[in-house]
């Protein structure tokens, strides 16, 4: 009987590559609630501003797909010394430029080191994994990288009031190598022998073009639906937004026509054609665009339609997001112990009723309620959410787990950069012509718009639970069979 038992260096691989995950998430989340500021220093308006964050979840996005490519070309080892290097000196930059386009370039490096880091961390925890304890760990994976979001907004907001912004790269340096690295260093092992993959150029330039052609699809069509409402001229950005699509979606074709003809392709994506795997996907994708986008919204419906103060509107988020990411270890062992049918959709029934509760309030909310609500969905979000991407897993042929993890991560940093651009637009439109920020009348659009975002936020997991549901039955029909 094999050793179900989890050793203790898998453990410290876990903590050790899912510290840089977390790492680049903290400050990515940190980074949102000091816009203000970073406005104020370097004269950049809004929109320009938000690249900071946009320029940083798109490279995170793009580098991604390569994790199946470098996963099995090198070792991990060498891939974890590679995200320390690029968190490193992403971080240092950070520090020293005094320049906007230089801050830029720093996010991309260290946007790198977490799309590096992420599927790493995954990828240890499906291979190294006993198979008992693979929902469990699967958890704590998730448990890592979802509670730098949950304390990010609370993180920024002290770190603000408190001390300059660049404190926050001050810290997590010595963090990463002090802590992160000799625990790397002694734990990360590789126990599946590397091949000669070769870099399809060609094709990751392709995913690269989508990606950003519909990220920018997504932004620039939200800019111009607000500047089409206020009264503005949406025209540049309305063809930049179709523009963008087309690129997008031409460019996604390219690449899956192109990954089918090649010998050696980026991504293997024949495992997609699994309606069962591919169910779980699309759920897998539209749930992150409200998990990750309720940070956006409850920060923002919190200031301006409440009145609270930016601290006080990140510490709303904290209760939801940190205690329901710490029940994520538990969803996992409960898919260890029940199945995946119980555990994901009695979560998911149970985060929907979070956005209902704020729907039927939408007028009348105060800070503890709208946290309130808001850790309903984060339970039921943090209890579920991993073991969708661990069943689906399961259920494809063990070689082409990599891929899988590559596509899994990518969607779901494409939803959550959706999610944002999506309920910004949203907000946008409500607050249109209410007048000055502040007013009576302007708390009352915001109010409304987060009526709108919680009645979208309602479809969005509707939709993702019936996902769910199809694939389940898919899967207990193929059972009944055997």
């Amino acid at each position: 009987m094999p050793d179900e038992r989890i050793p203790g260096k898998l453990i410290g691989a876990i903590v050790a590559v899912g510290s840089l995950a977390f790492i680049g998430i903290l400050t990515e989340t940190v980074m949102t609630v000091l816009f203000p500021q970073l406005m104020r220093e370097f004269n950049v308006d809004t929109a320009t501003v938000q690249w900071i964050t946009t320029i940083y979840l798109l490279v995170v996005a793009a580098t991604m797909p390569l994790s199946s490519y470098l996963n099995r070309r090198f070792k991990h080892r060498t891939l974890f010394l590679a995200a320390v290097a690029l968190a490193v000196l992403g971080s240092l930059i950070m520090i020293v430029g005094h320049a906007f386009p230089v801050i830029l370039i720093a996010r991309v490096i260290q946007g790198m080191g977490s799309g590096v880091a992420t599927p790493l961390m995954i990828n240890i925890i499906l291979e190294q994994s006993p198979k008992s304890k693979v929902g469990r760990l699967m958890g704590v994976g998730s448990l890592v990288i979802t509670v730098a979001p949950a304390i990010g907004p609370t993180v920024g907001g002290a770190l603000s009031s408190i001390l300059p912004w660049r404190a926050i790269f001050v810290i997590v340096i010595p963090i990463i190598l002090l802590v992160s690295l000799p625990v790397g260093l002694k734990c990360v092992e590789q126990h599946r022998p590397t091949e000669e993959a070769r870099l399809n150029s060609l094709q990751f330039v392709s995913i690269v073009l989508a990606l950003c052609g519909l990220v920018m699809f997504l932004n620039q069509a939200g800019v111009a639906v607000s500047a089409a409402v206020s009264g503005g001229s949406a025209t540049v950005s309305a063809v930049f937004a179709v523009v963008s699509l087309i690129v997008g979606l031409g460019a996604l074709l390219f690449f899956g026509w192109s990954s089918k003809r090649s010998f050696s392709p980026l991504i293997r994506l024949g495992w997609l054609r699994d309606p069962m795997v591919l169910l779980h996907l699309i759920a897998y994708m539209l749930l992150p665009i409200v998990g990750i986008g309720f940070g956006y919204v409850i920060t923002n419906v919190a200031q301006l339609s409440l009145g609270t103060s930016a601290f006080l509107s990140g510490a709303l988020v904290l209760p939801g997001a940190l205690i329901g990411a710490f029940f994520a270890p538990v969803g996992g062992m409960l898919y260890d112990r029940f199945g995946p049918v119980r555990p994901i959709l009695g979560a998911f029934f149970a985060a929907i009723c979070g956005p209902i509760l704020l729907l039927v309030f939408s007028m009348r909310l105060t800070p503890v309620t709208l946290a309130g609500f808001y850790f309903i969905f984060g339970f039921g979000y943090s209890l579920g959410f991993s073991n969708i991407m661990t069943n689906a897993l399961r259920n494809i042929a063990p070689q082409f787990m990599p891929d899988g993890n590559a596509v899994f991560n990518t969607c779901l940093q494409f939803g959550g950069a959706a999610g944002t651009a999506l309920f910004s637009t949203i907000l946008s439109v409500a607050q249109a012509g209410a007048g000055e920020e502040g007013g009576a009348t302007f708390r009352h659009a915001t109010a409304v718009g987060g009526s709108w975002t919680f009645a979208t936020m309602i479809g969005i997991v509707a939709i993702a639970i019936c996902c769910l549901i199809a694939a389940f039955r898919i899967g207990a029909k193929r059972n009944s069979r055997l």
